[in-house]
């Protein structure tokens, strides 16, 4: 029972997978219902960018779905991201606290604002950050100003906290909100991942002042490419609405800008594709969370991994599902990617933490990352489309 069996774990991955000649892929979109129709209505019309109905309804069925007062939909989440902190007056030379177990996306948007990424570790049984350890860190290291808050070892000014839902499952955010509170931060939620997800009853993104969503094609739904910005405050969206169209001021005619924006609006095509995909959102939840339960009884028993499971304080989209390798079985990691993939079965490792990545290695980062250098090790990521849970 000490021993860490391999074909153990294929034998219960396969218990769940469908048997199929082609590789099973670690998520893939589904088009099974009205994506043909809206698309053709916008080639019909020739309503195919920036102008057309599908991006206000798409607006408005995302807020209706998330609880959020104002949807900004956007070219992708990156850009997302970008806008949220530039919205929240991220600006050059500022740190914005990020755990470094997150996708580069994350660090990218900070970098994009002339500001620095903070690394901060993370928390095993959330996967996102560690508050705890958060609140002590800050504690050792910043000092509080009237302008805000100041980290003591680079005189740098921190100015926002973006904790990321990791693989869809929600961080704890009472005590991070909390912590920006007390220290001064904005919060920005990092809810790319993380449709369908909802923390203590209400869905994420509505904790920070404002979130990102991505709608890339491996998330739970797709406009190929996409995002949105999600607000409940009136003049941060007013302003995100207004940078993310190029700053152009209003007018019948006349082509005047007002600042420097950006040209990063969501194109009405996909947006319809967006909006046949929310009207499957619900089923494919219910369809993602089945497997979740299929995989957590699969792996009951299996000597050396665990099957993550969201939570106690979260309902989780459960976006890409999770296997834990314990700390002594560490060396199998490649092996078992290597033999699932040669099964036809996708699987994957946690991305490169931020911090060991050339261009972040010499940002500020807490001395201790034990947790996310742990995680990384250990962590997997297998077959999670919404269609293997149907």
């Amino acid at each position: 029972m000490n021993e860490f069996d391999i074909s153990a774990v294929i034998r219960s991955l396969k218990s769940v997978l469908p048997e199929q000649d082609a590789l099973i892929s670690l998520h893939e979109p589904q088009f099974s219902g009205h994506e043909w129709e809206y698309l053709k209505d916008c080639l019909d019309t020739t309503y195919v960018s920036s102008v057309g109905k599908y991006v206000d309804r798409f607006e408005e069925e995302l807020k209706a779905y998330t609880g959020v007062k104002h949807v900004i939909a956007v070219v992708n989440g990156t850009a997302a991201l970008h806008i949220c902190l530039k919205v929240v007056g991220v600006e050059p030379n500022d740190e914005v606290l990020i755990p470094t177990l997150t996708f580069i996306a994350t660090a990218n948007a900070v970098r994009y604002c002339g500001a620095t990424p903070h690394f901060i570790d993370s928390d095993r049984s959330t996967l996102g950050v560690d508050t705890h350890k958060l609140d002590a860190y800050l504690k050792d290291i910043s000092e509080i100003r009237t302008e805000g808050c100041f980290n003591k070892m680079t005189g740098h000014r921190i100015k926002a906290a973006m904790p990321m839902h990791t693989y869809g499952h929600p961080v704890d955010l009472d005590p991070i909100v909390e912590i920006c509170n007390r220290y001064k931060l904005e919060l920005v939620e990092d809810a790319a991942e993380s449709l369908g997800s909802f923390y203590k009853g209400r869905h994420t993104g509505n904790w920070g002042k404002a979130s990102a969503l991505s709608f890339n094609g491996n998330k739970v739904i797709t406009t190929g490419g996409g995002g949105a910005i999600l607000t409940n405050d009136d003049e941060l969206a007013k302003l995100a609405k207004h940078l993310t169209t190029t700053a152009k001021v209003h007018h019948k005619w006349s082509f005047v800008h007002d600042q420097i924006g950006f040209n990063y609006r969501m194109p009405n095509i996909n947006a319809a594709l967006g909006c046949a995909q929310l009207e499957g959102l619900p089923s494919a939840i219910k369809n993602k969370r089945k497997l979740a339960e299929e995989y957590k009884h699969a792996f009951t028993g299996v000597n050396g991994i665990n099957f993550f499971t969201e939570p106690s304080f979260a309902q989780s989209n459960y976006w890409l599902n999770v296997l834990l390798l314990d700390n002594k079985f560490f060396e199998q990691r490649d092996l078992l990617l290597e033999l699932t993939n040669a099964h036809g079965i996708m699987t994957r490792p946690a991305w490169t933490l931020m911090h060991q990545l050339d261009m972040y290695e010499n940002c500020p980062r807490m001395d201790d990352l034990a947790a996310a250098e742990n995680l990384e090790k250990c962590l997997i990521n297998i077959p999670s489309s919404a269609k293997l849970g149907f």
